[in-house]
């Protein structure tokens, strides 16, 4: 039975006995705590809480997760799976234990020809929490099942909570014995490879209290509505049902596996390092497949990380089975026609998946080239200084400039017999996440208030009454002032502080928008507001500095925005989706915004495109943009569900959270039709213009074009037009033939920096031969020593040093010095050729010694600086102490 048959045998079960079918949320999850969906369950973690009442009484769901946490063992084992589908029946304070137990039973045992598994009953076994007698009884009457078959086990394997006070209870787990070939007979006690968990149900029946671990924590009582979660893991079922020994076997992984093993030219089960890397192949191509799928792009945090770490350890494992060239296009494509029957939505997005994994799979592997040169340059110069192993931040370097995984720079330095400083990197590694920790508290608080405080406001106030849509003031009463600390009493003059409205007419920062500027004012207090947030869902805050007065929780104030932003911010705005949509009609379907940010004046927008677009290309779409505000489109806001508007077309942002219902604006119908939170003008031609100022890389396949807009727009265009016209009386040409006058007059100035470069060159070869002639051995060392009236900078320096070395004879120990002035202070450069390094003389060591500890390089070419320009003499006349024997 194929998987996606499994799956709608699962949904149609469950139809059937009075479940909502609700369709899998995106992968990328709105909850703060989690950066993708990791069980069946999150999307429904609201109703479950009781922090919002759920819209049906019994649900049932397949969802798509993903989970990295145990990255490192995929393909290490056959158990562990990064992506995976779990299907689940929930209910609401509906029905409970015995109807949980008995669909599943009924689903599982009943025969195929009659909607079921058609598992046999007499190999499955149950485990039970060993104080839940009532769920023992149950399997006992619904199934029929023995006591022997019926497993109590404790609080670690059979009682679950969310880790923190809330909802809890025992669950029931059901597993099914695989036969002898799989391990030793006893029950899942025993053997849990050859006993396989397929489903777990879960009754959430008591509440818990503060505590750690699976148990450290009091069960203060029964939950006033009991619920019912179950996770049916749809990948194991088709490793029963289909009869093959894991996951990597089943139907919609193995076509995966296959075609990498083809390319490779290896075969499956030969030989277990290259059947780790099949795996790892196999299971990371499907996985980025889903992400892409869901609008997750590569990038360097956060999701994007996660999905290029992916992406990259299927190119390197790819690249370990010997197989260097492109591979991510044909075992996408296998992918897709596996996982398209359950997810047709893959096949309309996978051009956009194709181009975006393509682009960082070219990316990674000039990655590779420019990495391991690096890597090899810095295991030499470890190996030369006598080390053992590379420093910390060498493997950092690699990491967060080349994108090399550390697994990978241990690997490579490995090979070359050297290890790496992990704690070093590690240390790091730390430093960079909390300062992007910080930032990103900072930003989302306006740096001012922490969430526990402003969670303790909403509690007590309930949800701010938004009104930005709708006007440009209110008036409002203060519900609290935050600090650092905590809430303050009052904010006098000169101070800055969080402020909580019960009503706003402010735009709180989202969705590439920036957040209202304005004001607060009341009978005694003038504020001007700064920042506006959204640090939890249904509060605003307002980041204001009190400019007159004094502002106290429970006074009432005028809110106003200021209009002409609010103006400049809803030209932006709109600009942005004419820009995005001009951009699609010019390039394609595939160039879909991937990230945005507009302000008054400003837009900017990232898509996916692999290679910089050509000034025609770019003049096309600001033409198209253009063209759409001349014809002055106009703008509309519907309300509809998310699946009337997927029906219609709209474009979503699947980072983003939607609703019940969701806010589609279009510009002209069809042609741009997104949903969006933003602020928009009513008619296209309200924009002005919209003027590209910029397109440039902003990562692996990934480009950002940057534009002016409005009254901002027209200023770039005239301030560009005034340049063209100072040019042109400059050059005294007409505008037209600028281009070709500038070109020409660039030819000519780098063939006068050719021959510039030709008769410097020609100067130090001839200063380099006067000097090598002239030197003499002294205590068997050839010393030569140049002054800057011989170099006239650091390179000419340089390019003098390694000349004279050059020319010194080959069997004479020869160590050339050359210094040359840089403003007030000095660089001085030594050349050591390769008979003076085999005498125990180093470049680097020598440089140490002479500017004491200033400087450094390889043994054949070091330089140091800072030393003061009218000392250089007398250094360079040490350099021959230096190298005597005595030394």
């Amino acid at each position: 039975m194929r998987t996606a048959e499994i799956r709608q045998r699962f949904l149609d079960f469950f139809s059937s006995r009075g479940h909502a079918l609700v369709p899998s949320a995106p992968l990328p999850t709105p909850d703060p705590t989690l950066l993708f969906v990791n069980a069946g369950m999150v999307p429904f973690k609201p109703y479950l809480t009781g922090e919002a009442a759920a819209p049906w009484a019994r649900a049932a769901s397949v969802q798509k997760c993903v989970r990295t946490l145990d990255i490192e063992e995929v393909g290490r084992t056959t158990r562990h799976g990064s992506f995976f589908q779990m299907c689940g029946n929930f209910s609401f304070g509906d029905y409970f234990k015995e109807e949980a137990i008995r669909f599943a039973w009924e689903l599982s045992t009943t025969p195929v020809a009659e909607g079921g598994y058609g598992l046999d009953p007499g190999r499955i076994w149950v485990t039970v929490h060993h104080s839940d007698d009532e769920a023992r009884a149950l399997w006992r009457r619904i199934a029929e099942l023995p006591d022997a078959r019926i497993v109590a086990r404790g609080d670690e394997d059979n009682f679950w909570s969310m880790g923190v006070p809330g909802p809890c209870g025992p669950c029931s787990e059901l597993y099914y014995d695989r036969g002898p070939a799989y391990g030793e007979a006893g029950g899942p006690a025993v053997d849990e490879d050859r006993y396989m968990e397929f489903w777990n149900l879960v009754f959430m029946q008591y509440e818990r209290g503060e505590g750690t671990g699976k148990s450290g924590y009091p069960v203060l009582g029964e939950l006033p509505r009991r619920n019912i979660d179950t996770g049916m893991g749809l990948e194991r079922m088709a490793t029963l049902l289909q009869g093959v020994d894991n996951l990597y076997e089943t139907d919609e992984t193995r076509p995966v596996l296959d075609r990498a093993a083809a390319l490779a030219g290896v075969r499956y089960g030969d030989e277990e390092q290259a059947d780790v890397r099949l795996r790892v192949v196999a299971d990371h191509v499907r996985t980025a497949l889903m992400l892409l799928a869901d609008g997750t792009a590569p990038g360097n945090e956060g999701r994007g990380y996660v999905l290029r770490r992916i992406l990259r350890r299927a190119v390197r494992s790819m690249r370990q089975l010997g197989y260097e060239d492109a591979a991510l296009g044909e075992l996408l494509a296998v992918a897709r026609d596996r996982m398209v029957d359950s997810y047709p939505e893959i096949a309309d997005a996978y051009e956009r998946i194709a181009a975006r994994a393509g682009a960082e799979e070219d990316a990674f592997r000039a990655t590779l080239r420019q990495g391991t040169a690096v890597l090899d340059t810095a295991v030499g110069r470890v190996k030369e200084e006598g080390g053992r192993q590379l420093p910390g931040a060498q493997a950092f370097l690699l990491h967060d400039t080349y994108g090399f995984p550390l697994d990978l720079t241990l690997e490579m330095a490995a090979e070359q017999g050297v290890e790496v400083d992990r704690e070093g990197f590690a240390a790091l590694m730390r430093e960079q996440r909390e300062r992007a920790r910080a930032d990103a508290r900072a930003r989302k608080s306006g740096g001012t208030a922490d969430t526990s405080a402003l969670r303790a406001v909403l509690d007590a106030h309930g949800p701010t009454d938004w009104r930005a849509w709708d006007t440009l003031t209110t008036e409002s009463r203060v519900l609290a002032l935050l600090g650092p600390a905590g809430p303050v009493p009052a904010a006098e003059e000169g101070e800055i502080v969080t402020a909580v409205l019960d009503r706003t007419p402010f735009y709180a920062e989202s969705g590439g928008q920036e957040s209202d500027a304005g004001t607060l004012s009341g009978a005694s207090v003038e504020a001007e507001v700064l920042d506006v947030q959204r640090p939890l869902p249904g509060v605003v805050a307002h980041r204001v500095r009190i400019t007159a007065g004094a502002l106290a929780p429970g006074g009432s104030v005028h809110a106003a925005v200021d209009p002409e932003w609010r103006l400049g911010a809803r030209q932006a705005h709109s600009g942005t989706h004419v820009l995005h949509a001009a951009l699609r009609e010019i390039l394609g379907p595939t160039a879909l915004q991937s990230g945005s940010y507009n302000r008054p004046g400003y837009l900017r927008l990232d898509f996916p495109w692999r290679g910089a677009l050509s000034p025609a290309v770019r003049s096309e779409v600001e033409e198209a943009a253009n063209r759409a505000l001349r014809r002055d489109l106009p703008v509309g806001v519907r309300w509809m569900t998310l699946p009337e508007a997927k029906e219609l077309g709209a474009l979503a942002l699947f980072d983003e959270t939607y609703g019940e219902k969701v806010r589609v604006v279009e510009i002209g119908g069809a042609w741009s039709r997104e949903l969006c939170g933003g602020t928009h003008v009513e008619h296209a031609s309200q924009v002005g213009t919209v003027a590209l100022t910029s397109e440039s890389s902003v990562g692996a396949g990934m480009r950002r074009l940057e534009a002016a807009v409005g009254v901002e727009g027209f200023g770039y265009l005239a301030r560009e037009r005034d340049l063209v016209t100072r040019i042109a009386e400059q050059l005294g040409a007409p505008r037209a033939e600028l281009p070709d006058r500038i070109a020409g007059l660039l030819d000519r100035l780098k063939a006068a920096d050719r021959e510039n470069q030709r008769l410097r060159q020609h100067a130090t070869d001839a200063r380099a031969a006067e000097l090598a002639r002239a030197a003499e051995p002294v205590d068997g060392v050839v010393t030569v020593t140049a002054t800057s009236e011989e170099a006239g900078g650091t390179d000419d320096a340089r390019a003098l040093a390694t000349a004279v070395r050059d020319r010194l004879p080959a069997r004479a120990p020869g160590i050339v010095a050359v210094g040359a002035p840089a403003g007030e202070r000095a660089v001085v450069v030594i050349a050591v050729n390769r008979a003076a390094r085999e005498a125990g003389h180093d470049a680097g060591a020598l440089v140490r010694r002479l500017l004491d500890g200033r400087g450094g390089g390889s043994p054949g070419l070091a330089q140091g600086g800072g030393v003061p320009a009218a000392r250089l003499a007398e250094l360079l006349a040490r350099v021959p102490r230096l190298t005597a024997p005595s030394h």
